[in-house]
Order: structure tokens, then C-alpha cells, then sequence
């Protein structure tokens, strides 16, 4: 989907990612969408738009080329692209193979939209909606390798990286301190965030967290116990940092980070937390104490295998920038903000 192939399911039709296409004459009377797109395009029943990621298929008055489907794809090109349709919602016949494809695109970083049955599209490649049941599978997820890193917060850290053959992402941990089997790490999850952890973006409190969390752990470290700082590369709470950028894009225009991500047809939490269930395995940690200010995630981690034995909370302050969004974060993801 990367490279905008298309992809035959098996039971369904043909379907090209509208964004990575690259079949310059590939034209479709029909596209999927998520529901959160076709809701804003009045597509959507009640029921559907409740998922805001559930698929919705769409038939327009005229073919779908790729700048129209671009257009349709992409909720922050609605200004610069503002009329479209008639549209019509119809029935799909191969749901489940509908709902693995948008979040195969999910997966892929990339929006989740096709042409259904396109002309002149390209050599298809199979895909069977069983097939997502092997890329959620985090058994083949293996320590790579290991080495002494110094680094400010502890000159005696340990960084691991976990490699799986099913997934192109390398993801990391860090550890302080020496694991003790009848004491319960500190462990931190942080998802990568390449505009606040390395470029030092306001908008949101990722850099802080980050930092304070490698202090945190490595004070553990240092009074006998030990600490876990995993780096996650699930961009944007598992949507990719493109679609992360086009959601920045869309609250500029005005919509909270919940509903940017919802528009786009993305859900506002994908991140995998199984894989960090298989990191901390491979740790030795069978039980945590987990550095969160999120419920849900204490929640995600349990039903991923892990037992939270204590829920350490990890509160900075805002900023200008970014009162915003962590007050979306408290008043509509639940976090335990003040």
C-alpha cells in the first residue's frame, strides 16, 4: 500500500489506496471511506458514524480520477477542495474485508481510503482479511541486540532493541538499574513523537514526558531498584506521523485532537500495546508499576498480558501551546489531568 499498489481481497474487490496510487489513469465510480469522513460528507447513518472507523462505501454521480479521490480521501484539502458529489452510501456485501483494509491503511501510515474496482489500477495483490490476525501477532518480536548507553539522565543505561521479520519498526527500551525479580519495575510507555521529542514542538507534552520519565527511571535504578523506559514507533498514538501532521492541520482549523483524528477516519487511540506486553516479557517484568496519567492504558497494558501492580502518576505542566490538547485529553480520553 506504500507504494500504491493495489490489493485484491479475497471475497471482495479490487481496492487502491487513493493516496499512494501511483496508476495515473485508474478512475473508479465507487470508493470506501471511514465513517468519520462520510459523516462529514452527510454519507453516514447514526450507527455508522459512532465508529468513526467503520467502512462506508460511496458512489459518486461521475468517476473518481485520482485528484478527485485525493480530495475525497484527504478532510484537510475540504477548503481548497469544497465541492464535491452527489454522493450516495450503498450496502457493502464484503464488510469484513472493507473493515481490514482501513486498518491495513492504518497500519501502513497512510489514509484510509481506496477506489473500489478501479480501471486500469495495476497487477492487484492478494489480501485475505485473515491476514491481519498475522500482523498483530507479536510472538516473532525478538530482542535484536543490546549495549551500554550513556545518557543524561544515567551514565549506567542499557538500551535494547526488539526487532520483528513481520513489522519494519525497531522499537527500543531503555533500562536503569539491575531487574530485580521480586520488585516491580518503573516502566514509562512512550510512543514516538518525532515533533516533540526531537524537534521540541509546544503543541504537545511528549518531550517533557520523555525526559521526565528517563529521570524517573533512572532514580529507581539508583536506589536499588530499576526502571524501563520503552520508545514505541507508533507515531501519533499508532496513526503515522503524516496522518499526524494532517490532524495537526485540521486543529488548526479548529477541531480538538479527538475529532481531527475522527475526520480524517482514523481512531483516536491505535497504538499496539501487545507489542509492549512482549517487550517487558522478554524483560522479565511480569508485573510493572506504570507511569501514566491514562486509565485506559493501565487497562490496554492488563489486557495485553501485563499486571499494573501501581499506577505512578506522570503529571508536567502546560504550556500556551498545548492547554488545549491536554484538556482534551482530560475532558473526553479520561486522562487524570488537574
Amino acid at each position: 500500500m506504500r507504494h500504491g499498489w493495489p490489493i485484491a481481497l479475497v471475497g471482495g474487490p479490487v481496492l487502491l489506496p487513493a493516496e499512494t496510487a501511483i496508476a495515473a489513469s485508474a478512475a473508479s465510480d465507487r470508493m470506501l471511506i471511514g465513517a468519520a469522513r462520510a459523516e462529514t460528507l452527510k454519507l453516514a447513518n447514526q450507527r455508522e458514524a459512532a465508529v468513526p472507523h467503520a467502512p462506508v462505501l460511496v458512489r459518486g454521480a461521475e468517476p473518481f480520477d485520482l485528484a478527485a479521490a485525493r480530495a475525497m480521501a484527504d478532510p484537510a484539502l475540504d477548503l481548497a477542495t469544497p465541492l464535491k458529489g452527489p454522493f450516495r452510501a450503498e450496502p457493502i456485501d464484503w464488510r469484513e474485508g472493507a473493515a481490514a483494509a482501513l486498518e491495513l491503511a492504518r497500519i501502513a501510515g497512510i489514509l484510509p481510503a481506496f477506489m473500489v474496482d478501479p480501471i486500469e489500477a495495476g497487477e492487484a495483490q492478494p489480501f485475505a482479511p485473515a491476514d491481519l490476525a498475522a500482523l498483530a501477532d507479536q510472538g516473532s518480536l525478538v530482542i535484536a541486540t543490546r549495549a551500554h548507553l550513556p545518557v543524561a539522565a544515567g551514565e549506567d543505561a542499557e538500551i535494547l532493541a526488539f526487532r520483528s521479520a513481520d513489522d519494519m519498526r525497531e522499537h527500543v527500551a531503555l533500562v536503569f538499574g539491575k531487574p530485580v525479580s521480586d520488585r516491580a519495575p518503573l516502566v514509562r510507555l512512550h510512543s514516538e513523537c518525532l515533533t516533540g521529542d526531537v524537534l521540541g514542538s509546544l503543541k504537545c507534552d511528549c518531550g517533557p514526558q520523555l525526559d521526565a520519565a528517563l529521570e524517573a527511571a533512572s532514580a529507581e535504578g539508583r536506589k536499588g531498584g530499576w526502571g524501563v523506559v520503552l520508545y514505541l514507533r507508533q507515531e501519533g498514538r499508532g496513526i503515522g506521523l503524516v496522518n499526524k501532521l494532517r490532524a495537526y492541520r485540521l486543529q488548526d482549523q479548529g477541531h480538538d485532537t479527538i475529532d481531527a483524528n475522527r475526520r480524517l477516519g482514523l481512531p483516536d487511540e491505535a497504538r499496539d500495546f501487545p507489542v509492549a506486553a512482549r517487550m517487558l516479557d522478554l524483560l522479565g517484568a511480569r508485573a510493572v508499576r506504570l507511569m501514566t496519567n491514562n486509565p485506559a492504558k493501565v487497562t490496554a497494558l492488563e489486557a495485553a498480558g501485563v499486571r499494573v501492580a501501581e499506577r505512578v502518576p506522570h503529571r508536567l505542566p502546560d504550556n500556551p501551546h498545548n492547554t488545549r490538547y491536554l484538556a482534551t485529553k482530560r475532558d473526553r480520553a479520561g486522562h487524570l489531568l488537574p
